[in-house]
C-alpha cells in the first residue's frame, strides 16, 4: 500500500474512498454492540472487551479521490468505544510493516488507548493471540488484507478463542481478476491459503462465475465446521462504476451477534448468500 504523509506529523495510507464506508460499517457494529461490550467491562465483568486489527496499516489514511482524511480501522474502532462510554480494554494491532505499526500504535496512544503491538505476519500474531486464554472476555477481530492474502489459519486459531467475533474482508476483485491463474498453478497459492483443501473438492468445470461462487461456498463451510458460522447477510463494497470490490461478512458462534451485524447492514442494501 502506498504511503503518503499524514495531517499529523506521522506517515499515512493512501486509499480508495471505499475505505470510508467499510469503516462506516464497523464502527456501526460496534455501537450497536455497546450494550453486549458493557457486560464485560470492570467493574461488571472481569474479561475485558479486545478489539483485533491484524492489518491496521498507518491508523490514518487520505482518500486519494477527494483528499480527505479518515481514520484507520483501529483508531476509528477505539473512538467509537469511547463515545459509547463502553470503551475496548484491549486494542491489539499488528503489522508486517514496522514504520506503519508504529504510525498507528502512536495515535493510539494519544487518543489513550490501551494498545498491544505485534510486528509479524498476521497469521503468525493469530496463533499467538489463539494459544492465550481469555475465557472471561469478549473479542472482536477486524480482518482487512489489501487483496485475498487472507490465511484460513488465522480463522482456525480464533476460532479457539471463546468469544471471538470475526468481522471478514473477502476481496471479490482479487478473485474475479487472479482466481484462474491462482487455481491453474500447481504449487501453493494464495487461493491455497485462502482456501486451503479446495483442489480436492471443489471441482473447476463451468464457467468462472460458477467456480468462484463453489470456492466462496466451500470457504464458508470450512469456517462453518471451526464453530463460528458466517452470517448469512453480507455487503459488498463496489467501486463508482459499480465493480465489485469486496464482501463485508460477520463469523461468529453466538446469535446475538448476528442480530448486531444484520442491525449494523440495516440500509436496504444488504446481500444474503
Amino acid at each position: 500500500m502506498a504511503r503518503v504523509p499524514g495531517d499529523d506529523g506521522l506517515i499515512a495510507d493512501d486509499v480508495g474512498y471505499w475505505a470510508t464506508e467499510k469503516h462506516d460499517y464497523l464502527v456501526r457494529y460496534i455501537s450497536i454492540s455497546r450494550a453486549a461490550r458493557k457486560r464485560y467491562l470492570p467493574p461488571k465483568g472481569p474479561g475485558g472487551a479486545t478489539f483485533i486489527d491484524l492489518f491496521c496499516g498507518t491508523g490514518r489514511s487520505q482518500v486519494r479521490d477527494t483528499g480527505a482524511w479518515i481514520d484507520g480501522s483501529a483508531v476509528a474502532a477505539w473512538k467509537q468505544s469511547v463515545k459509547d462510554e463502553a470503551p475496548f480494554t484491549n486494542v491489539i494491532i499488528a503489522d508486517k510493516d514496522p514504520e506503519a505499526l508504529y504510525a498507528c500504535q502512536e495515535r493510539l496512544k494519544r487518543l489513550g488507548a490501551p494498545v498491544t503491538c505485534y510486528v509479524n505476519e498476521a497469521a503468525a500474531v493469530a496463533r499467538q493471540i489463539g494459544q492465550t486464554p481469555t475465557p472471561y472476555g469478549l473479542n472482536l477481530a477486524f480482518l482487512d488484507p489489501y487483496s485475498l492474502d487472507l490465511d484460513f489459519s488465522i480463522i482456525q486459531s480464533f476460532a479457539t478463542v471463546k468469544r471471538m467475533d470475526m468481522m471478514i474482508h473477502l476481496n471479490q476483485m482479487d478473485m474475479q481478476r487472479n482466481l484462474m491463474s491462482l487455481a491453474s498453478d500447481s504449487d501453493q497459492t494464495r487461493l491455497d491459503r485462502f482456501v486451503p483443501g479446495w483442489r480436492d473438492s471443489v471441482p473447476r468445470s463451468g464457467q468462472r462465475a460458477a467456480f468462484e461462487r463453489r470456492i466462496y461456498e466451500y470457504w464458508r463451510e470450512k469456517v462453518r465446521k471451526l464453530g463460528p458460522w458466517p452470517s448469512a447477510q453480507q455487503k459488498l463494497i463496489t467501486a463508482s462504476s459499480n465493480q465489485p470490490l469486496y464482501w463485508l461478512v460477520l463469523a461468529a458462534s453466538h446469535e446475538l451477534a448476528h442480530k448486531f451485524w444484520g442491525e449494523s447492514l440495516d440500509d436496504g442494501q444488504s446481500e444474503l448468500f
